[in-house]
C-alpha cells in the first residue's frame, strides 16, 4: 500500500510530459504551400520520435493575421504544453505570444522572426538565415547576368520578417555591382500564387525592360513564373527564386529559372518541435537555431545532397 501511495504522489508531482506525452501546437503561416506541408512532416516526425502529440493548425492563407492570432489564443485557452509558431507579422503576433508565455506556455518561433528577445519574450528562433539566403540569391543573379543589367524585384508581403530579410540581403548583394540597376522594388506579391501572378502581369512593362528577376518565396516565385509563361518571357529573363516545389524544380530544369535558394523545411519543423521539447524537459536551448540554406542550380540539381534536401529517395 505504501508503495502504491508513493507512486501516486510521484505521478501528481511530476510534470505532465513525464507521465503523458505533452501536446504541442504547431502553427504555420499558412497551410497550402508545399513548404508548409514539408514543415508539417518534420514536426510530426519529431513528435513521433521524441514523444509528443503534435497538433498542426494554421490559417489557410498567409495574410490572415487575425485568424492566426485566434489560433494562438485558442491553444492558450486549451492549455497546451507549448506552441511552435511561424508568425505572419513580426509585430501583431507579439501580444498573443506574450500572453502564452505569461501563462507558462513556452513559445518557440520558427521560420520568421518576432520582435522581442529570445530567452525572454519567447524561447528560441528556429529559422533559415534569411538575409544570407537573399544574399546568395543576389550573388547568383549577378553572376548569371555577368554583373550588368536591369533587375526587377517582386517583394512578398509587408510585415513578413523572413522575406523582408531576404529582400534586404538580395539588394545588398546586387548593390555591390555598380553596373546592376534595380528598376523596380516597390511591388508586393501578396499571399498566394494567384495574387503574385496578377501583380507580375501588372508590372509587365518593367519585366520586359528587366534583364533579371528575383522573388523571395515559393508563391511569389511561382506566380512570377506563370506570368512570364503567359507573356512569352519565360526563359528569356535571368530569374532566381526562393523555396522549392515540384513546379519550380520543373521550371529550373527547363531553363525558365536559373537558380532557387532552398531552405530545409522538414528539418525546420523537426528542430522547432525538438527545441521546444528540450526546453520543457529543462535543457538549456540556444536563442537561435540555424536550419540551413542552399543554392540549387541545374548543375547540382541531381547531386545526392540536393536530392536528399528535396526529399527524393
Amino acid at each position: 500500500m505504501r508503495a502504491l501511495i508513493s507512486s501516486l504522489l510521484l505521478a501528481f508531482t511530476l510534470p505532465a510530459f513525464a507521465v503523458d506525452k505533452p501536446t504541442i501546437a504547431v502553427i504555420p503561416k499558412g497551410t497550402t504551400h508545399v513548404f508548409w506541408k514539408s514543415v508539417e512532416a518534420g514536426a510530426k516526425a519529431a513528435g513521433q520520435e521524441l514523444g509528443a502529440n503534435i497538433i498542426w493548425k494554421g490559417p489557410l492563407k498567409e495574410n490572415d493575421r487575425a485568424q492566426q492570432i485566434q489560433i494562438v489564443e485558442q491553444f492558450i485557452s486549451e492549455g497546451v504544453a507549448g506552441i511552435v509558431l511561424a508568425p505572419l507579422d513580426d509585430t501583431a503576433l507579439a501580444r498573443p505570444v506574450a500572453a502564452a508565455m505569461a501563462k507558462n506556455i513556452p513559445v518557440v518561433i520558427f521560420d520568421s522572426a518576432l520582435k522581442g528577445e529570445a530567452g525572454k519574450d519567447f524561447v528560441s528562433l528556429v529559422a533559415t538565415d534569411n538575409r544570407k539566403g537573399g544574399s546568395m540569391g543576389g550573388a547568383e543573379l549577378a553572376r548569371v547576368m555577368q554583373n550588368t543589367g536591369k533587375i526587377a524585384l517582386l517583394r512578398y508581403q509587408v510585415g513578413s520578417a523572413s522575406t523582408d530579410a531576404r529582400e534586404a540581403g538580395f539588394l545588398a548583394a546586387v548593390g555591390e555591382h555598380p553596373d546592376l540597376k534595380v528598376i523596380i522594388d516597390n511591388r508586393y506579391a501578396g499571399a498566394t500564387m494567384g495574387e503574385a501572378k496578377t501583380v507580375a502581369l501588372n508590372m509587365l512593362d518593367k519585366l520586359r525592360e528587366a534583364d533579371g528577376i528575383f522573388c523571395p518565396n515559393e508563391s511569389s516565385t511561382f506566380g512570377m513564373l506563370l506570368a512570364l509563361r503567359q507573356s512569352n518571357l519565360a526563359g528569356k529573363k535571368k530569374f532566381v527564386g526562393f523555396d522549392t516545389s515540384p513546379p519550380l524544380i520543373e521550371g529550373l530544369r527547363k531553363g525558365e529559372l536559373d537558380a532557387l535558394v532552398a531552405q530545409d523545411p522538414t528539418r525546420m519543423g523537426y528542430l522547432g518541435v525538438k527545441t521546444l521539447l528540450d526546453h520543457l524537459r529543462g535543457e538549456k536551448v540556444p536563442g537561435y537555431v540555424d536550419t540551413g540554406v542552399r543554392l540549387i542550380t541545374r548543375e547540382n540539381l541531381d547531386t545526392p545532397e540536393i536530392k536528399k534536401l528535396l526529399g527524393a529517395p
